[in-house]
């Protein structure tokens, strides 16, 4: 497989013939995914001939790519030998990143998402309290108190997998998943805490729950949350979230 590495110690490789991957470490931290959304910004403000979308993760950055109209563009050069779709890509973003300046701070969007803990909105607090010697008001404290940084979007439509928790609050995943959890619940898992968008199995603590909508397929892009994002949960009343869930609805 062909791989190019940057000067910025970044990999790319092939995916697929319409893809490529910038990977930029192995681990999650926030210097990498500085490097990644600015990478990202870059494309999306500049974009090259035949470029679809970027899809941003943890450690690495997908492009794709129409591989027909990165070939056109390079005809339309006269180029004479052959290159192929992926080392054209792969050429320019090599350019792209050795001249990239990563040193400007990044601009983050803060959401605020409204959470009801507890009861039968979050079944799994009181475990996570005798999990850590807590009661279930200190660990509403703690987690409402922190700021999460949206490392990525996926797993399912608007998933925010949000880094920041406290380890006085992380907890392992659930040893057996639900088969379905509810929209719009608020999970811990490890040190990582999120919010089910939509209906689906998964295996983290559900903590609470939130009325508000963030997957939006009416919306472009489709998601209330994107990657950068800083958010922080608000807790709110079995009452208010009533409400709030009647607004919502009625949209």
């Amino acid at each position: 497989m062909n791989q190019t590495v940057t000067k910025a110690s970044a990999v790319i490789s092939p995916l697929g013939d319409s893809a490529l991957v910038i990977t930029f470490g192995d681990s999650i931290q926030y210097d990498i995914h500085k490097q990644i959304k600015t990478c990202k910004d870059s494309i999306e403000l500049n974009p090259f001939p035949g470029f679809i979308e970027c899809v941003p993760a943890f450690t690495n950055l997908t492009i794709f790519y129409n591989p027909l109209e990165v070939v056109a563009a390079v005809k339309k050069k006269e180029q004479k030998e052959f290159v192929s779709p992926f080392e054209v890509v792969s050429s320019i973003l090599q350019s792209k990143l050795e001249n990239e300046q990563t040193e400007k701070e990044l601009d983050h969007r803060t959401v605020s998402i409204p959470v009801c803990y507890g009861g039968e909105y979050g079944p799994d607090l009181e475990y996570v309290a005798r999990h850590h010697n807590l009661t279930p008001e200190e660990v509403i404290s703690i987690h409402s108190e922190g700021e999460y940084l949206a490392y990525m979007i996926g797993f399912a439509p608007g998933f925010p997998f949000l880094g920041g928790l406290s380890e006085k609050i992380a907890t392992p995943r659930r040893s057996s998943p639900r088969t379905s959890i509810p929209a719009g619940s608020v999970g811990i898992a490890g040190m990582q805490t999120g919010v089910y968008p939509i209906s689906t199995p998964g295996g983290w603590q559900l903590i609470g729950q939130t009325p508000i909508k963030l997957f939006l397929p009416e919306q472009n892009p489709p998601s209330l949350l994107q990657a950068g994002d800083i958010v922080k949960f608000e807790p709110i009343s079995k009452e208010e979230y009533q409400e709030l869930q009647a607004k919502e609805g009625g949209k």
